[in-house]
């Protein structure tokens, strides 16, 4: 039931989660929420359990009734800010970007400034409001340490067109990638769905409760004897799917803090994944119709300096 925009939930604690922390019970029972919100909104009151508040690390029986509260966000609006932007094409319709590693897409939660989102607003005033306050213009994400080629909606007409192409799977994305070990054949494809890690709500997993299907298709470009260069074609949109696919078959992208192991066996390795400082992942082809001409456009990044070190240093035409 929503009230001016007050959301309100009653739930009561299944059996099986008897004897666990009460913020463990409801990052389960609430994926919607992240830990810290459910932290938040249990310390100000709005979590009741039996009509009483509770502490996250409280432990609970299993049937208790909960009581939820969740009040509306408050409403944010990205800022125009003058950063310096690689712009590949533009036109009144589109603009396609070329996104360094480093740079989040949109505000969000702790990100209000620096985004992609905020130096398009300085150069594009226009598009304030198209898809949304927040997010103006963005039809598709790239993480924030993946660099690489997007393209954004400067009306609601393109914002639209792109949404529905991205939709029905009719985009072309290609990627490049560096990955650890060596893949047994020279193509392949990984087809595990992809849902919210069940643990760490900052990740994603195949392990998941609640999964989407995906299907990543990749070929091998080269081999460096424990790097594997490959160009990758996702052909469904989930959060890290690239990284999450080759991670859970076994080759983690060089450089990732999140899927890829804490230590490197090999000390040339440690220092590559060093030198680089984020996952080696470069988004280097996207291919669409125009929202307006309907004419199929294919746009390219090209390698960024400091993947294209990494790189030269496998080739051996530079040291470490």
């Amino acid at each position: 039931m929503r009230t001016e925009g007050v959301s309100r939930e009653v739930f009561r604690v299944p059996v099986e989660f008897g004897g666990k922390r009460a913020d463990v019970v409801f990052s389960h029972i609430l994926p919607h929420l992240t830990r810290s919100q459910i932290k938040r909104l249990m310390e100000e009151g709005y979590i009741l359990v039996e009509g009483k508040p509770v502490k996250p690390s409280k432990k609970l029986s299993g049937g208790e009734e909960v009581y939820v509260t969740i009040l509306p966000p408050q409403p944010l609006e990205a800022i125009p800010q003058d950063l310096p932007i690689d712009i590949i094409f533009e036109d009144k319709d589109i603009v396609v970007v070329n996104k360094p590693a480093g740079m989040t897409v949109h505000p969000g939660a702790g990100t209000q400034d620096g985004t992609l989102v905020n130096a398009i607003l300085y150069r594009c005033r226009d598009i304030a409001g198209v898809g949304g306050r927040l997010r103006p213009g963005i039809v598709h994400r790239l993480d924030k340490d993946t660099s690489g080629v997007m393209v954004v909606a400067k009306n609601d007409i393109s914002h639209q067109s792109l949404v529905a192409q991205f939709k029905s799977r009719e985009v072309k994305k290609l990627y490049i990638a560096l990955v650890l070990g060596e893949p047994v054949s020279e193509t392949g494809s990984f087809s595990l769905p992809i849902g919210r890690d069940p643990v760490d709500r900052k990740k994603m997993s195949s392990k998941a409760k609640a999964t989407r299907d995906a299907l990543t298709l990749w070929r091998v470009v080269k081999r460096y004897g424990g790097i594997t260069l490959v160009e990758v074609e996702p052909k469904t949109g989930r959060t890290h799917q690239i990284r999450v696919h080759f991670a859970e078959s076994g080759y983690p992208l060089l450089g990732d803090r999140v899927y890829g192991p804490r230590r490197y066996r090999s000390k040339e390795i440690e220092a590559l994944s060093k030198r680089l400082g984020r996952q080696a992942l470069h988004a280097f082809l996207l291919g669409f119709r125009h929202p307006h001409t309907g004419e199929y456009m294919e746009f390219k990044a090209p390698v960024p300096e400091d993947l294209r070190e990494v790189i030269d240093i496998l080739e051996g035409k530079k040291t470490v």
